[in-house]
């Protein structure tokens, strides 16, 4: 047990502090070029949102999907376009991709990569069509002109909002998911599944991603890579996990993640049994 809880409060320091790092990171783009960054992604089309979030979020890692969460929070994307993003986000499951089966795990990526821009578009419009209530940008938001000088910025920005509002509840949020995960994985034998039971795995692999952790996914790629499961059922899992991504957007938005976890859930089904029925 003790050995657990450790694993997990150092994997919690670990992302907070990337977390941390890309929320100031974001911010201090958005306060030296006041706001612009933001225009930039608002302004004229908004498929510019859709495609640069969806690049972002296609990388491997959960670096993306911290981005993009902090791009969010900053009011620099929609919720559409992060809804996208985070279909496309594999979280660390797409280094071990790349090692076992690279030609599939790029085909893969492609694929999340062109689905996301489209899932993104299809979110928005779904959310203006049905009056869906999504987060707007923080507001104690700060943006002062770069005379304030650094000292403020680090006592306004970085301690009384990004720490004090932000950080704390994302670290409490991680090390609570990490831990029933941690504890909650060591007593499921998903062995026993093979590849008779491809349906119940495609299900069952659009259950596992809506947990917000990197490595349950894991035993989706592993049977995959054995041949155990069809690409329909790596495709779902794909779609419908984001890794750590939505740690820190727990800790912004419970209802707000939902939504997300939501749409990606039908986003993920609906398209997994088609290329299910496909025969892929």
């Amino acid at each position: 047990m003790s050995d657990t809880v450790m694993k997990v409060i150092l994997e919690t320091v670990q992302i907070s502090l990337l977390v941390l790092v890309m929320m100031i990171a974001v911010d201090l783009i958005n306060v030296w070029t006041r706001g612009k960054m933001g225009e930039f992604l608002k302004r004229g089309r908004q498929w510019r949102q859709y495609v640069i979030a969806s690049l972002v979020g296609v990388m491997p890692g959960c670096v993306g999907a911290f981005t993009n969460v902090s791009l969010y929070v900053h009011g620099m994307i929609s919720f559409g376009a992060l809804v996208g993003a985070m279909a496309a986000v594999s979280g660390d499951e797409a280094f071990v991709m790349l090692a076992m089966f690279p030609k599939t795990a790029l085909l893969l990526f492609g694929i999340l990569l062109v689905l996301a821009i489209f899932i993104g578009w299809l979110t928005d419009h779904l959310v203006r069509r049905w009056h869906i209530h999504t987060c707007t940008d923080c507001t104690s938001e700060l943006l002062h002109g770069n005379s304030e000088g650094f000292s403020h910025y680090i006592k306004e920005h970085v301690w009384r909002h990004i720490i004090k509002r932000h950080l704390l509840r994302t670290v409490l949020w991680t090390f609570g998911a990490l831990l029933v995960v941690e504890l909650g994985l060591q007593h499921w034998d998903l062995k026993q599944f093979t590849s008779e039971h491809s349906l119940t795995m495609l299900f069952l692999g659009a259950l596992i991603g809506l947990i917000p952790e990197s490595g349950p996914h894991l035993i989706i790629v592993t049977m995959y890579a054995s041949g155990l499961v069809p690409f329909s059922v790596l495709l779902t899992s794909s779609i419908v996990q984001d890794g750590h991504g939505m740690l820190p957007m727990l800790a912004y938005s419970v209802k707000d993640s939902v939504k997300i976890k939501g749409f990606n859930l039908g986003f993920g089904l609906i398209i997994g049994l088609t290329v299910y029925l496909i025969g892929w």
